[in-house]
Protein backbone atom coordinates (compact mmCIF):
# COMPACT_ATOMS: atom_id res chain seq x y z
CA UNK A 1 0.00 0.00 0.00
CA UNK A 2 1.62 3.36 -1.19
CA UNK A 3 2.46 5.36 1.66
CA UNK A 4 0.68 8.68 2.21
CA UNK A 5 2.34 12.36 0.74
CA UNK A 6 2.75 14.80 3.51
CA UNK A 7 0.89 18.11 2.70
CA UNK A 8 2.86 20.53 2.02
CA UNK A 9 2.63 24.39 2.34
CA UNK A 10 1.69 24.87 -1.09
CA UNK A 11 -1.13 22.81 -0.80
CA UNK A 12 -2.45 23.90 2.25
CA UNK A 13 -2.17 27.70 1.13
CA UNK A 14 -4.52 26.89 -1.74
CA UNK A 15 -6.81 25.13 -0.08
CA UNK A 16 -6.97 27.95 2.26
CA UNK A 17 -6.95 30.46 -0.37
CA UNK A 18 -9.62 28.52 -2.39
CA UNK A 19 -11.93 28.25 0.54
CA UNK A 20 -11.80 31.34 1.79
CA UNK A 21 -15.01 33.63 1.53
CA UNK A 22 -15.55 36.76 1.40
CA UNK A 23 -17.95 36.59 4.33
CA UNK A 24 -15.37 34.74 6.38
CA UNK A 25 -13.09 38.37 6.27
CA UNK A 26 -13.34 40.26 9.39
CA UNK A 27 -14.87 43.37 8.26
CA UNK A 28 -11.76 45.41 9.51
CA UNK A 29 -9.85 43.26 7.41
CA UNK A 30 -11.86 43.66 4.30
CA UNK A 31 -11.54 47.67 4.86
CA UNK A 32 -7.73 47.56 5.04
CA UNK A 33 -7.58 45.70 1.51
CA UNK A 34 -9.83 48.16 0.49
CA UNK A 35 -7.82 51.37 1.31
CA UNK A 36 -4.64 49.34 -0.02
CA UNK A 37 -6.99 48.91 -3.17
CA UNK A 38 -7.46 53.03 -3.43
CA UNK A 39 -3.62 53.78 -2.49
CA UNK A 40 -2.56 51.27 -5.27
CA UNK A 41 -5.21 52.96 -8.13
CA UNK A 42 -3.67 56.07 -7.09
CA UNK A 43 -0.23 55.01 -7.59
CA UNK A 44 -0.76 53.61 -11.00
CA UNK A 45 -2.54 56.69 -12.57
CA UNK A 46 0.53 58.76 -11.40
CA UNK A 47 2.62 56.23 -12.75
CA UNK A 48 1.03 55.60 -15.57
CA UNK A 49 2.06 59.35 -16.95
CA UNK A 50 5.78 58.45 -16.49
CA UNK A 51 8.71 58.28 -19.04
CA UNK A 52 8.55 53.86 -18.02
CA UNK A 53 4.87 53.84 -17.92
CA UNK A 54 4.80 55.38 -21.24
CA UNK A 55 7.11 52.86 -22.56
CA UNK A 56 5.44 49.39 -20.99
CA UNK A 57 1.92 50.73 -22.18
CA UNK A 58 3.45 51.09 -25.90
CA UNK A 59 5.00 47.37 -25.52
CA UNK A 60 1.15 45.59 -24.18
CA UNK A 61 -0.66 47.47 -26.73
CA UNK A 62 1.60 46.19 -29.02
CA UNK A 63 1.41 42.69 -28.22
CA UNK A 64 -1.89 42.52 -26.21
CA UNK A 65 -4.33 44.61 -28.72
CA UNK A 66 -8.02 42.65 -28.55
CA UNK A 67 -8.16 42.03 -24.84
CA UNK A 68 -10.76 43.52 -22.15
CA UNK A 69 -8.75 44.55 -19.38
CA UNK A 70 -7.62 48.53 -19.11
CA UNK A 71 -4.60 49.80 -18.50
CA UNK A 72 -5.31 52.23 -15.87
CA UNK A 73 -5.09 55.99 -16.47
CA UNK A 74 -5.34 55.24 -20.96
CA UNK A 75 -7.96 54.78 -23.09
CA UNK A 76 -6.50 51.37 -24.30
CA UNK A 77 -7.46 47.94 -23.25
CA UNK A 78 -5.15 44.87 -24.07
CA UNK A 79 -5.13 41.18 -22.82
CA UNK A 80 -5.03 40.55 -18.92
CA UNK A 81 -1.38 39.28 -18.57
CA UNK A 82 -0.41 42.57 -20.46
CA UNK A 83 -2.64 45.02 -19.03
CA UNK A 84 -1.53 43.32 -15.26
CA UNK A 85 2.54 44.00 -16.86
CA UNK A 86 1.58 47.75 -17.50
CA UNK A 87 -0.39 48.17 -14.22
CA UNK A 88 1.84 46.71 -12.11
CA UNK A 89 4.65 48.88 -13.38
CA UNK A 90 2.35 51.90 -12.74
CA UNK A 91 2.08 50.70 -9.07
CA UNK A 92 5.38 50.98 -8.52
CA UNK A 93 6.31 53.58 -11.03
CA UNK A 94 7.49 56.30 -8.26
CA UNK A 95 7.97 54.02 -5.11
CA UNK A 96 4.83 55.17 -4.18
CA UNK A 97 3.12 51.58 -3.43
CA UNK A 98 2.13 49.50 -0.09
CA UNK A 99 4.05 46.69 1.68
CA UNK A 100 4.09 44.91 4.89
CA UNK A 101 5.36 46.36 8.38
CA UNK A 102 6.98 44.74 9.68
CA UNK A 103 9.00 44.62 6.28
CA UNK A 104 8.57 40.62 4.58
CA UNK A 105 10.13 41.37 1.16
CA UNK A 106 6.44 41.99 -0.22
CA UNK A 107 4.45 44.54 -2.05
CA UNK A 108 0.15 43.87 -2.05
CA UNK A 109 -0.64 46.80 -3.96
CA UNK A 110 1.88 46.74 -6.72
CA UNK A 111 1.49 42.52 -6.98
CA UNK A 112 -2.37 41.84 -6.03
CA UNK A 113 -4.08 44.59 -7.53
CA UNK A 114 -2.99 44.54 -11.19
CA UNK A 115 -3.80 40.70 -11.98
CA UNK A 116 -7.27 41.34 -9.68
CA UNK A 117 -8.22 43.89 -11.89
CA UNK A 118 -7.08 42.60 -15.29
CA UNK A 119 -9.04 39.41 -14.44
CA UNK A 120 -12.24 41.07 -12.99
CA UNK A 121 -12.70 43.03 -16.50
CA UNK A 122 -11.51 39.99 -18.68
CA UNK A 123 -14.39 38.26 -16.96
CA UNK A 124 -17.03 41.14 -15.81
CA UNK A 125 -16.44 40.98 -11.95
CA UNK A 126 -17.85 42.37 -9.10
CA UNK A 127 -15.97 44.34 -6.09
CA UNK A 128 -16.06 41.83 -3.33
CA UNK A 129 -14.84 38.83 -5.43
CA UNK A 130 -11.61 41.55 -5.76
CA UNK A 131 -11.38 42.13 -2.58
CA UNK A 132 -11.77 38.70 -1.29
CA UNK A 133 -8.77 37.56 -3.77
CA UNK A 134 -6.76 40.93 -3.03
CA UNK A 135 -6.97 39.16 1.20
CA UNK A 136 -6.50 35.58 -0.32
CA UNK A 137 -3.35 36.59 -2.26
CA UNK A 138 -2.15 38.74 0.47
CA UNK A 139 -2.57 36.20 3.59
CA UNK A 140 -0.30 33.74 0.99
CA UNK A 141 2.16 36.05 -0.31
CA UNK A 142 2.73 37.69 3.45
CA UNK A 143 3.34 34.35 5.05
CA UNK A 144 5.89 33.26 2.23
CA UNK A 145 7.66 36.85 3.02
CA UNK A 146 7.82 35.81 6.32
CA UNK A 147 9.33 32.60 6.03
CA UNK A 148 11.83 34.30 3.73
CA UNK A 149 12.92 36.39 7.02
CA UNK A 150 13.38 39.32 3.94
CA UNK A 151 16.87 37.56 3.58
CA UNK A 152 16.48 37.26 -0.48
CA UNK A 153 17.90 41.28 -0.39
CA UNK A 154 21.20 39.95 1.01
CA UNK A 155 21.89 37.84 -1.83
CA UNK A 156 21.42 40.89 -4.13
CA UNK A 157 17.60 39.68 -4.90
CA UNK A 158 14.62 42.09 -5.00
CA UNK A 159 12.14 40.11 -2.49
CA UNK A 160 8.76 41.34 -3.75
CA UNK A 161 9.42 40.77 -7.46
CA UNK A 162 10.08 36.65 -5.88
CA UNK A 163 7.44 36.96 -3.84
CA UNK A 164 5.19 39.04 -5.99
CA UNK A 165 4.41 35.51 -8.52
CA UNK A 166 2.75 33.77 -5.91
CA UNK A 167 0.75 36.54 -4.31
CA UNK A 168 -0.56 37.13 -7.90
CA UNK A 169 -1.14 33.48 -8.78
CA UNK A 170 -3.52 33.14 -5.98
CA UNK A 171 -5.47 36.29 -7.06
CA UNK A 172 -5.40 35.25 -10.66
CA UNK A 173 -6.32 31.79 -9.51
CA UNK A 174 -9.08 32.59 -7.51
CA UNK A 175 -10.90 34.82 -9.98
CA UNK A 176 -10.16 32.15 -12.67
CA UNK A 177 -11.96 29.68 -10.57
CA UNK A 178 -9.23 27.09 -9.53
CA UNK A 179 -10.25 24.35 -7.07
CA UNK A 180 -7.30 23.64 -4.44
CA UNK A 181 -5.14 21.16 -6.75
CA UNK A 182 -5.25 23.82 -9.56
CA UNK A 183 -3.98 26.66 -7.41
CA UNK A 184 -1.27 24.49 -6.02
CA UNK A 185 -0.03 23.61 -9.43
CA UNK A 186 0.20 27.63 -9.80
CA UNK A 187 2.14 28.24 -6.85
CA UNK A 188 4.70 25.77 -7.99
CA UNK A 189 4.33 27.07 -11.17
CA UNK A 190 5.10 30.89 -9.82
CA UNK A 191 8.10 29.14 -7.85
CA UNK A 192 10.08 29.17 -11.46
CA UNK A 193 8.61 32.58 -12.90
CA UNK A 194 10.74 34.96 -9.95
CA UNK A 195 13.06 37.19 -10.94
CA UNK A 196 14.56 40.61 -9.98
CA UNK A 197 18.20 41.71 -9.21
CA UNK A 198 19.49 44.57 -7.16
CA UNK A 199 21.89 45.48 -9.46
CA UNK A 200 20.46 48.83 -10.43
CA UNK A 201 21.14 50.03 -6.75
CA UNK A 202 24.89 49.47 -7.07
CA UNK A 203 25.51 50.07 -10.80
CA UNK A 204 25.31 54.03 -11.01
CA UNK A 205 23.09 53.60 -13.74
CA UNK A 206 19.63 51.54 -15.17
CA UNK A 207 17.61 51.71 -11.97
CA UNK A 208 14.17 51.76 -14.57
CA UNK A 209 14.66 48.76 -14.40
CA UNK A 210 13.14 48.38 -10.79
CA UNK A 211 9.97 49.48 -11.94
CA UNK A 212 9.48 46.48 -13.85
CA UNK A 213 9.72 43.79 -11.15
CA UNK A 214 6.58 44.24 -9.71
CA UNK A 215 4.53 44.35 -13.63
CA UNK A 216 6.49 41.15 -14.10
CA UNK A 217 5.25 39.46 -11.09
CA UNK A 218 1.85 40.50 -11.59
CA UNK A 219 1.70 39.39 -15.15
CA UNK A 220 3.30 36.15 -13.94
CA UNK A 221 0.45 35.02 -11.77
CA UNK A 222 -1.75 35.08 -14.79
CA UNK A 223 0.46 32.88 -16.60
CA UNK A 224 0.57 30.82 -13.69
CA UNK A 225 -2.85 30.39 -13.04
CA UNK A 226 -3.92 30.22 -16.55
CA UNK A 227 -1.87 27.56 -17.46
CA UNK A 228 -2.69 25.45 -14.04
CA UNK A 229 -6.26 25.89 -15.23
CA UNK A 230 -5.50 24.16 -18.62
CA UNK A 231 -3.76 21.26 -16.29
CA UNK A 232 -0.13 22.84 -16.04
CA UNK A 233 1.73 21.49 -13.91
CA UNK A 234 3.90 22.70 -11.10
CA UNK A 235 6.33 20.80 -7.84
CA UNK A 236 4.00 21.09 -4.64
CA UNK A 237 6.95 21.16 -2.71
CA UNK A 238 7.99 24.70 -4.60
CA UNK A 239 7.94 26.56 -1.12
CA UNK A 240 9.69 24.08 1.75
CA UNK A 241 11.20 21.54 -0.47
CA UNK A 242 14.39 20.95 -1.87
CA UNK A 243 15.54 23.15 -4.49
CA UNK A 244 12.33 25.42 -3.46
CA UNK A 245 12.14 28.99 -2.86
CA UNK A 246 13.19 29.28 0.77
CA UNK A 247 16.38 27.12 -0.17
CA UNK A 248 17.21 28.41 -3.71
CA UNK A 249 16.16 32.28 -2.66
CA UNK A 250 16.98 33.04 1.02
CA UNK A 251 19.76 33.09 3.14
CA UNK A 252 17.96 32.88 6.44
CA UNK A 253 14.14 30.78 6.54
CA UNK A 254 11.56 29.67 8.96
CA UNK A 255 9.30 27.33 6.83
CA UNK A 256 7.09 26.99 9.66
CA UNK A 257 5.85 30.62 9.40
CA UNK A 258 4.67 29.43 5.74
CA UNK A 259 1.33 28.21 7.27
CA UNK A 260 1.34 29.47 10.73
CA UNK A 261 -1.98 31.47 11.93
CA UNK A 262 -3.49 30.43 8.40
CA UNK A 263 -7.34 31.49 9.42
CA UNK A 264 -6.70 32.70 12.19
CA UNK A 265 -4.17 35.49 12.38
CA UNK A 266 -4.75 38.09 9.53
CA UNK A 267 -1.90 39.17 7.90
CA UNK A 268 -3.67 41.54 5.65
CA UNK A 269 -3.48 43.63 9.46
CA UNK A 270 0.03 44.33 8.51
CA UNK A 271 -0.54 46.15 5.49
CA UNK A 272 1.41 49.57 5.64
CA UNK A 273 0.93 52.79 2.91
CA UNK A 274 3.60 54.71 2.05
CA UNK A 275 3.32 58.62 2.99
CA UNK A 276 6.44 59.36 1.07
CA UNK A 277 7.49 58.88 -2.89
CA UNK A 278 11.10 56.95 -1.61
CA UNK A 279 11.95 53.62 -0.53
CA UNK A 280 10.49 53.12 3.35
CA UNK A 281 14.33 52.64 4.82
CA UNK A 282 13.75 56.98 3.98
CA UNK A 283 10.67 57.30 5.87
CA UNK A 284 11.27 57.91 9.41
CA UNK A 285 14.24 60.06 8.64
CA UNK A 286 12.03 62.02 6.06
CA UNK A 287 9.14 62.44 8.33
CA UNK A 288 11.22 63.09 11.40
CA UNK A 289 13.39 66.03 9.40
CA UNK A 290 9.83 67.52 8.61
CA UNK A 291 8.45 67.14 11.96
CA UNK A 292 12.04 68.97 12.82
CA UNK A 293 11.39 71.96 10.41
CA UNK A 294 7.75 72.26 11.28
CA UNK A 295 8.56 72.59 15.40
CA UNK A 296 11.83 74.50 14.96
CA UNK A 297 11.70 76.63 12.21
CA UNK A 298 14.63 76.13 10.10
CA UNK A 299 15.80 75.19 6.56
CA UNK A 300 18.65 72.93 4.65
CA UNK A 301 20.78 76.13 4.59
CA UNK A 302 20.53 76.46 8.64
CA UNK A 303 21.87 73.08 9.11
CA UNK A 304 25.66 72.82 10.20
CA UNK A 305 25.63 68.59 10.73
CA UNK A 306 23.22 65.95 9.64
CA UNK A 307 23.29 62.22 11.13
CA UNK A 308 20.85 59.66 10.33
CA UNK A 309 21.28 56.70 12.40
CA UNK A 310 19.45 53.70 11.17
CA UNK A 311 19.20 50.11 10.61
CA UNK A 312 21.79 47.35 8.90
CA UNK A 313 20.12 47.62 5.85
CA UNK A 314 20.26 51.15 4.84
CA UNK A 315 24.20 51.26 5.15
CA UNK A 316 24.12 48.25 2.91
CA UNK A 317 21.88 49.01 0.30
CA UNK A 318 20.38 52.66 0.55
CA UNK A 319 23.70 54.67 1.56
CA UNK A 320 23.94 56.21 -1.76
CA UNK A 321 25.50 60.41 -1.74
CA UNK A 322 25.31 60.80 -5.13
CA UNK A 323 22.73 58.97 -7.08
CA UNK A 324 22.82 59.94 -10.92
CA UNK A 325 19.12 59.27 -11.69
CA UNK A 326 15.72 59.69 -9.61
CA UNK A 327 15.18 56.05 -9.23
CA UNK A 328 18.75 55.95 -7.58
CA UNK A 329 17.59 58.73 -5.03
CA UNK A 330 14.28 57.75 -4.02
CA UNK A 331 16.46 54.64 -3.10
CA UNK A 332 18.93 56.95 -1.40
CA UNK A 333 18.51 57.71 2.54
CA UNK A 334 20.88 60.56 2.23
CA UNK A 335 19.49 62.52 -0.57
CA UNK A 336 15.80 61.44 0.87
CA UNK A 337 16.94 63.16 3.79
CA UNK A 338 18.23 66.16 2.24
CA UNK A 339 15.67 66.71 0.25
CA UNK A 340 13.08 66.85 3.45
CA UNK A 341 15.45 69.58 4.99
CA UNK A 342 14.46 72.14 1.61
CA UNK A 343 11.06 70.64 0.51
CA UNK A 344 7.49 69.33 1.21
CA UNK A 345 8.16 65.51 1.26
CA UNK A 346 4.19 64.54 0.71
CA UNK A 347 4.30 65.97 -2.62
CA UNK A 348 5.74 63.08 -5.14
CA UNK A 349 6.70 65.62 -7.37
CA UNK A 350 9.22 67.33 -5.29
CA UNK A 351 10.78 63.93 -6.14
CA UNK A 352 12.19 65.12 -9.24
CA UNK A 353 15.49 65.51 -11.91
CA UNK A 354 15.30 69.01 -10.89
CA UNK A 355 15.61 68.45 -7.24
CA UNK A 356 18.33 66.16 -8.12
CA UNK A 357 20.01 68.82 -9.84
CA UNK A 358 19.76 71.58 -6.84
CA UNK A 359 22.85 72.26 -5.70
CA UNK A 360 21.69 72.52 -2.01
CA UNK A 361 20.34 69.22 -1.49
CA UNK A 362 23.27 67.29 -3.42
CA UNK A 363 25.68 69.45 -1.36
CA UNK A 364 23.79 68.25 2.16
CA UNK A 365 23.21 64.67 0.56
CA UNK A 366 27.63 64.04 0.53
CA UNK A 367 27.57 65.32 3.59
CA UNK A 368 25.09 63.58 5.46
CA UNK A 369 26.90 60.94 7.95
CA UNK A 370 25.16 57.45 8.51
CA UNK A 371 25.79 55.42 11.44
CA UNK A 372 24.56 52.16 12.99
CA UNK A 373 21.09 52.23 15.23
CA UNK A 374 22.04 50.54 18.15
CA UNK A 375 19.44 51.09 20.52
CA UNK A 376 18.06 48.38 21.91
CA UNK A 377 14.08 49.74 21.87
CA UNK A 378 14.55 49.33 18.31
CA UNK A 379 16.72 46.63 17.68
CA UNK A 380 14.39 44.14 15.69
CA UNK A 381 13.34 46.95 13.44
CA UNK A 382 14.52 47.87 10.17
CA UNK A 383 13.28 51.03 9.43
CA UNK A 384 13.76 52.99 12.84
CA UNK A 385 15.81 56.12 12.54
CA UNK A 386 17.97 58.15 14.61
CA UNK A 387 18.33 61.85 12.87
CA UNK A 388 20.24 64.43 15.04
CA UNK A 389 20.52 67.87 13.37
CA UNK A 390 23.15 70.50 14.30
CA UNK A 391 22.31 73.81 13.58
CA UNK A 392 24.36 76.71 12.58
CA UNK A 393 22.92 78.64 15.51
CA UNK A 394 24.28 76.10 18.26
CA UNK A 395 21.06 74.29 18.81
CA UNK A 396 21.05 70.61 18.54
CA UNK A 397 17.91 68.98 17.59
CA UNK A 398 17.42 64.87 17.67
CA UNK A 399 14.77 62.48 17.03
CA UNK A 400 13.90 58.79 17.00
CA UNK A 401 10.99 56.87 15.05
CA UNK A 402 9.95 54.02 14.03
CA UNK A 403 6.58 54.58 12.79
CA UNK A 404 4.93 56.69 10.33
CA UNK A 405 1.65 57.72 8.95
CA UNK A 406 0.57 54.61 6.92
CA UNK A 407 1.69 52.07 9.23
CA UNK A 408 -0.50 49.81 10.89
CA UNK A 409 0.48 51.41 14.60
CA UNK A 410 -0.71 54.93 12.55
CA UNK A 411 -3.04 54.39 10.06
CA UNK A 412 -4.41 57.26 7.46
CA UNK A 413 -7.40 58.36 8.30
CA UNK A 414 -10.33 58.43 5.35
CA UNK A 415 -9.69 61.88 4.78
CA UNK A 416 -5.88 61.49 4.65
CA UNK A 417 -5.89 58.41 2.15
CA UNK A 418 -8.37 60.85 -0.02
CA UNK A 419 -5.77 63.68 0.06
CA UNK A 420 -3.11 61.30 -1.09
CA UNK A 421 -5.09 59.69 -3.53
CA UNK A 422 -6.27 63.19 -5.18
CA UNK A 423 -2.34 64.10 -4.65
CA UNK A 424 -1.38 61.02 -6.87
CA UNK A 425 -4.34 61.86 -9.30
CA UNK A 426 -4.26 65.72 -9.82
CA UNK A 427 -3.57 65.24 -13.24
CA UNK A 428 -6.47 63.65 -13.82
CA UNK A 429 -10.26 64.53 -14.27
CA UNK A 430 -12.91 62.99 -12.47
CA UNK A 431 -10.72 61.34 -9.66
CA UNK A 432 -12.86 62.31 -7.24
CA UNK A 433 -15.01 60.75 -8.46
CA UNK A 434 -13.75 57.57 -8.83
CA UNK A 435 -12.22 57.54 -5.38
CA UNK A 436 -16.28 57.83 -4.10
CA UNK A 437 -16.37 54.26 -6.48
CA UNK A 438 -13.65 52.86 -5.06
CA UNK A 439 -14.86 53.64 -1.12
CA UNK A 440 -17.47 51.10 -1.71
CA UNK A 441 -15.60 48.96 -4.23
CA UNK A 442 -18.08 46.08 -2.00
CA UNK A 443 -21.05 47.35 -3.92
CA UNK A 444 -20.05 47.56 -7.53
CA UNK A 445 -21.10 44.56 -9.21
CA UNK A 446 -19.03 44.80 -12.75
CA UNK A 447 -15.57 46.57 -11.98
CA UNK A 448 -15.87 47.82 -15.54
CA UNK A 449 -18.17 50.39 -14.50
CA UNK A 450 -14.97 51.78 -12.55
CA UNK A 451 -13.55 55.24 -13.64
CA UNK A 452 -9.85 53.56 -14.72
CA UNK A 453 -10.45 55.12 -18.14
CA UNK A 454 -12.52 57.72 -17.33
CA UNK A 455 -9.98 59.46 -16.04
CA UNK A 456 -8.40 61.81 -18.86
CA UNK A 457 -4.86 63.50 -17.90
CA UNK A 458 -5.32 66.94 -18.49
CA UNK A 459 -1.84 67.70 -19.60
CA UNK A 460 1.35 64.87 -20.15
CA UNK A 461 3.91 65.73 -17.87
CA UNK A 462 5.49 63.73 -15.34
CA UNK A 463 7.30 64.75 -12.01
Amino acid sequence: MPQAQATTAARRLAEFATGLRYEDIPAEHVDRARQCVIDTVGACLFGSRLQWGRIVTAYARHYGSGGASRIMGTPHAVAAPLAALANGVFAHAFELDSLRKPGAGVHPGATLLPPALAIADELELGGKAVLAAFVAGCEVMFRIGVASRHSSEALGFHAPGLTGPFGAAVVAGRLLGLNAAQLSNALGIAGSLCGGLLAFAKAGNGAMVKRLHMGRASEAGILAARLALEGYEGPDTVLEGKFGFLETYCRDTDPARLTDGLGTRWETANICLKRYSCHITAHTPVQTMQELRREHGFTGDDIAQLTVLAGAKVLSHHALHEPKDIAAAQYSVPFCTALAAYHEAGDPRVFSERTLADARVMALCKAIRLGLLDDPQFRHSGWASRVIVKLKDGRELAHAADDFKGTPASPLTPQELQEKFLCMAADFSGAAALFDQLMALDAVGNCRTLALAGTAPATDRGP
